[in-house]
């Protein structure tokens, strides 16, 4: 007897493509999330805002990863919420709503704000409700020229959510982020930059080659140092001054234990350029 079976085998077809609707990439220790649905705007969908979670607690534990960069592919960043692809809930109770943003949006906010590592945006177009929030999160915010911003919730009858009104009062007075906010206005890359809301507004054909440039010079850098930079910075808006000069001092004890500080320290002395490893 033989185990190959008698039965004539069924003609096979090529398997289905599926596209990757986040695309991620490692390189020169600088880590490239690429949302890719862009015949949707990239509109995040459940599953694209857990990869994307999953990649920036990735970067933050691999120490060979020293800078993150958000951009998407097409003509949007990322047009909001995509709900579609979320998994089946039965009757609505109350309380869902709420525990729904508190483990969705504002979960994938929180992931970019704690990322232990820089996390530079890169906006190639349109980023409306979350997806103006994903980019305001980041700790730079690279913007084409043909890139615009939207509060859209107002549109819809709909309350800010994903930090927005945490980040926007921070980030422009609570003045400024209730225009945006009550009207609900699209406001062009430049305005966004004169505002403060963006660093830096760029050619649309420069977008990812200024993006790499400036995450290569961060993942050059003193990666630890960096970390607790951002973490002082972050929490300094909730800080008294007692509470902030506190944290600053306590942030250089442990900054003085790593390697990049001596190194910085010791090539200061030698008169040379530093070699930092973020370690």
């Amino acid at each position: 007897m033989t185990s190959e079976s008698t039965t004539p085998e069924a003609p096979t077809s090529a398997p289905t493509s599926v596209p990757d609707t986040v695309l991620h990439t490692v390189r020169d220790s600088v880590s490239l999330i690429t949302l890719n649905r862009p015949e949707a705007m990239n509109a995040v969908t459940w599953s694209q805002r857990e990869r994307i979670i999953g990649l920036l607690a990735e970067a933050t534990a691999d120490p060979d990863i020293r800078a993150v960069v958000i951009t998407a592919t097409g003509r949007g960043f990322c047009a909001g919420a995509d709900l579609r692809g979320a998994p089946a809930t039965g009757e609505r109770v109350p309380g869902d709503v709420a525990r729904t943003i508190r483990l969705g949006a504002q979960r994938l906010v929180a992931a970019v704000l704690d990322c232990e590592k820089p996390v530079i945006a890169a906006v190639n177009g349109t980023a409306a409700g979350i997806g103006a929030h994903l980019a305001l999160a980041c700790d730079l915010v690279l913007a084409a020229e043909s890139a615009k911003f939207i509060e859209v919730f107002v549109r819809r009858g709909l309350v800010p959510d994903g930090g927005g009104a945490y980040l926007l009062p921070r980030l422009v007075g609570p003045q400024r982020a209730k225009e945006l906010m009550f009207f609900g206005d699209s406001l062009p890359a430049a305005d966004a930059e004169r505002m403060g809301l963006v660093n830096r507004v760029v050619p649309d054909e420069e977008l990812l080659k200024t993006a790499h440039a400036w995450a290569e010079r961060l993942a050059q850098g003193p990666t630890r140092a960096l970390a607790l930079a951002k973490q002082l910075v972050n929490s300094s808006l909730e800080s008294d001054r007692a509470t902030a000069f506190a944290a600053e001092a306590a942030a250089q004890e442990i900054n003085m234990t790593t390697a990049d500080a001596n190194e910085g320290v010791a090539s200061f002395v030698e008169r040379r350029a530093p070699e930092y490893r973020g370690r």
